[in-house]
């Protein structure tokens, strides 16, 4: 059986996405989507020129939606990133004026192919975004996941490894809620070759709340330094569409959705062939509790306000939107 998947939007991070699969051999078939047509089609062209030089083949398709029904996973990588400028805050909903109408286009249209596999969101901001591509597509909750904090507890691992001189694999734990500037990490999830961390930050003088901070800001740093973000965001997509296509049943801390909030939010989940197969279960603190209330509760009201302003408008106000 062939493994099948698509990427839509084709900027810096689509575009890196793209690459890591058809290098990694992740997929036999490939399908790339974007309003600019120039820029796709180049990007088609480079991969198939380095596949004799690869070890694997991928058959790449182009701009052709209908190619997707029949897709194992869906990455959106809508974005508009020059939105980013001058964000002082350093927050991702200043794309949601762009990206709400994108993907409301998107879902009608992956909804109008009959597309039924996993659909994986990286575009911001992330949790609002994944809970109207849910909304869109009528797909059922477990097929609609995003990346969410994924990226940000790699982040995490990477602050904390760099101060004790340490692989970053050897940390493990989460953070959690929204991918964005509510988010948290959940310390006590956090391990570090195996002990708490509260107990190697005692030993070692850490300043953990410096570190949540590095984690949370650590999207802002890459961006300053080349206006945009790409190869973590993109290892976490592909890291993901991996364990859906392999049905590797792996803990991971992704946007999905939570009956408890009533809304999207990262906390880490059980992911297989057919998205969420099961959700995971953290014994939290008290405070870290609260810290998760509150992220959904944001989420969950920017969401309403977004889904209600799109129910109200016209549908030829929602079209013609770049996916680049």
């Amino acid at each position: 059986m062939t493994r099948k998947a698509g990427v839509i939007g084709m900027g810096h991070v689509g575009s890196t996405v793209a690459y890591y699969m058809v290098t990694s051999g992740l997929v036999d078939d490939l399908v790339l989507i974007d309003s600019n047509e120039l820029k796709v089609n180049a990007d088609a062209t480079d991969y198939q020129d380095a596949m004799a030089n690869l070890n694997y083949h991928t058959n790449v398709t182009v701009n052709d939606y209908s190619a997707l029904a029949d897709a194992d996973v869906v990455v959106s990588a809508v974005g508009k990133i020059d939105l980013q400028e001058d964000n002082e805050k350093h927050d991702r909903f200043v794309e949601l004026p762009f990206t709400k109408h994108a993907v409301y286009e998107v879902a009608a249209k992956l909804k109008e192919v009959g597309f039924n596999g996993v659909l994986i969101d990286i575009t911001n901001p992330c949790d609002v975004i994944t809970s109207l591509y849910h909304e869109f597509t009528g797909l059922p909750y477990n097929q609609v996941l995003g990346t969410g904090t994924l990226l940000d507890s790699s982040r995490m691992r990477r602050a904390v490894a760099a101060e004790l001189e340490v692989d970053p694999r050897s940390i493990s734990g989460y953070n959690l809620g929204e991918h964005g500037n509510s988010q948290f990490t959940a310390w006590s999830t956090v391990r570090v070759l195996g002990e708490p961390v509260a107990e190697v930050a005692a030993k070692r003088g850490l300043d953990l709340a410096k570190l949540d901070e590095d984690a949370r800001a650590g999207g802002y740093t890459v961006y300053h330094g080349k206006h945009y973000t790409n190869y973590g965001v993109a290892s976490a997509a592909v890291r993901l569409a991996a364990t859906v296509l392999s049905d590797a049943h792996t803990e991971l801390p992704v946007s999905n959705y939570h009956e408890e909030y009533g809304t999207y939010l990262s906390y880490p989940a059980i992911v297989g062939r057919q998205g969420v197969v099961e959700k995971a279960h953290l014994s939290l603190t008290a405070d870290e509790e609260t810290k998760l209330q509150q992220s959904a509760y944001y989420i969950k009201t920017r969401y309403e306000d977004t889904l209600a302003e799109l129910t109200n408008q016209q549908p030829n106000r929602i079209s013609n939107t770049s996916l680049s």
